[in-house]
């Protein structure tokens, strides 16, 4: 592995390059299969994303369009459900527990940019940041979780947030910034 893509796995500042845009050009490539199996072919979805991802758990299900940047950092748990349209930025880790249900349009982001130091944000640096989310949680349509947050377990994060912060166990939280309303 070279000095970018191993920079980018430590989740220290790196540069793009060949060898990681060839890993991403490998998984799209995937994914176009993926995204053109047929409505019926369960096994040949499985198959491909078998291959794809780090880890899909037994009974997990991702429904088409599916988008991700790699692939092999995603891992899914058992019975676990991604709807149609989600991207998984897994630049970074993007770990999803068992039983989640994540809605359709959601968007798991990894990528930083630096904010301060224009220079560096002008030549494309970036940094990552994982993504966890805990067991039984469920993510409304169109929620975005920004890198690095840790969703909790049996968390219910409401349609179109924004999640910036981590969120803990047991609760529901909504809007942008996503908050806690409640105790579940």
């Amino acid at each position: 592995m070279g000095e970018q893509p191993d920079r980018m796995l430590r989740g220290d500042w790196y540069l793009d390059d060949a060898e990681l845009s060839e890993q991403r050009r490998h998984c799209w490539r995937m994914l176009d299969r993926f995204n053109a199996a047929g409505t019926d072919d369960a096994d040949e979805h499985r198959a491909i994303l078998t291959e794809l991802f780090g880890k899909l758990g037994p009974g997990a299900t991702v429904l088409p369009r599916f988008q991700c940047s790699y692939g092999a950092q995603i891992t899914v748990g058992a019975n676990s459900f991604v709807n149609h349209d989600a991207f998984l930025m897994d630049d970074a880790p993007v770990a999803i527990g068992d039983d989640v249900r994540i809605g359709p349009r959601a968007q798991l982001l990894t990528a930083l940019h630096p904010m301060e130091d224009h220079e560096r944000r002008r030549a494309g640096w970036e940094r990552t940041a994982p993504i966890t989310i805990g067991d039984n949680a469920w993510l409304g349509g169109g929620v975005i979780v920004c890198p690095g947050v840790t969703i909790g377990a049996n968390a219910v994060i409401g349609a179109g947030s924004v999640v910036i912060r981590d969120v803990p166990d047991q609760v529901f939280a909504a809007g942008n910034p996503a908050r806690v309303i409640r105790q579940l």
